[in-house]
């Protein structure tokens, strides 16, 4: 189902059209990676240097600001790094961080949704004041809407460059977020806050250890020429496949109604904890798309990770950055998950 309107004041711009920083969480005891801690930590760290190799600034909340300038000192030496200290719950920003909205102009537009941890699932009471804290305390410098009465995750929304939305009914419809709302509350939402001019509707689509409710950005996702690349999976004992087949469909039949292009884009195979056995959330479609590049995940399956690069550098025509994210996954999230990108022009950093 898509839903067509239209508001000319601003617009949520497709990520790999602005020029922006990236902001990220570190990793620390009190969160639910101290068991694996210097493995996750290693991980962002990884993330940030694959940002800033392209010349991107980098903002990382962390509680202990001396830790992470000792951690990325090289990032620091070379002026790309800005640390602000702050006790975070967990570190996944592309969940709680703002979205930045540009009018005409380019001038910024920062929103704060309501963030309460994918549904009730976790504490997430700081995460949520998180961006409130950044415009506060001046590093965020654009005006912001306050939207804290409406919730919504970063991850459960992807957007081209003409202002279509792509979503899940399974999040964007979860009881535990806004209540018994229906699709047309949605999709009002997105059209009058975002500038949105179409909300199109997944209503399959799941991975086995996810905890979002079906986020979009670990499904399917936007590329340049209209293009949705989105998950397949070939093999039939995945207990993914029959979902992810299913989504597939739709969204072959969506992109014909409505003349997009589509791209295929391997699941890596099983990858299970370690632990207790359970199965990951493993997905390439969890990317960042810069103006510069594409940050990658990659799970250390080199066939299925080698056709990613290429399927998303192809696609996007421009390199792609591969990083390293099974740690990542172990807590149910990969890279898009952990970033945020705000646009230069929303922030006061040298």
């Amino acid at each position: 189902m898509i839903m067509t309107m239209k508001n000319n004041t601003v617009r949520l711009p497709a990520e790999w059209e602005t020029d922006s920083a990236v902001l990220l969480s570190w990793p620390h005891a009190d969160t639910d990676w101290a068991y694996m801690l210097h493995d996750a930590q290693k991980c962002v760290a990884e993330i940030a240097r694959a940002v800033t190799s392209i010349g991107r600034k980098v903002i990382i909340i962390a509680p202990d600001p001396a830790e992470v300038e000792q951690a990325l000192s090289d990032i620091s030496a070379k002026g790309l790094l800005t640390i602000y200290p702050y006790l975070a719950n967990d570190t996944w920003t592309r969940d709680y961080g703002p979205l930045t909205l540009l009018d005409a102009e380019g001038n910024p537009l920062c929103v704060d949704y309501q963030f309460n941890g994918w549904g009730l699932k976790f504490a997430a009471d700081r995460d949520n004041l998180a961006t409130r804290h950044l415009v506060d305390d001046g590093l965020i410098s654009a005006p912001v809407r306050d939207c804290l009465n409406y919730t919504l995750e970063g991850g459960s929304i992807d957007i081209d460059t003409d202002g279509t939305i792509i979503t899940t009914s399974e999040c964007m419809l979860s009881l535990n977020r806004n209540g018994h709302i229906d699709r047309e509350t949605v999709e009002r939402e997105l059209t009058s806050t975002l500038g949105a001019s179409r909300v199109i509707w997944l209503d399959y689509g799941s991975l086995k250890g996810d905890d979002t409710d079906s986020h979009i950005d670990t499904l399917a996702r936007f590329a340049p020429g209209h293009t949705i690349i989105y998950n397949v999976c070939s093999d039939r004992n995945d207990p993914n496949y029959d979902d992810i087949a299913a989504m597939g469909r739709q969204i072959e039949q969506l992109a014909a109604e409505y003349g997009l292009k589509t791209e295929p884009l391997p699941l890596p195979a099983p990858i299970y904890d370690s632990d207790d056995g359970h199965q990951l959330p493993a997905t390439y479609a969890n990317f960042l798309a810069l103006p510069e590049a594409v940050l990658l995940p990659v799970y250390g399956q080199p066939s299925t990770d080698d056709l990613a690069v290429e399927i998303i550098s192809r696609v996007f025509d421009r390199p792609v950055i591969p990083v390293d994210c099974r740690a990542l996954i172990r807590q149910h999230g990969s890279l898009h998950c952990m970033t945020m990108q705000i646009p230069v022009q929303a922030l006061n950093i040298k």
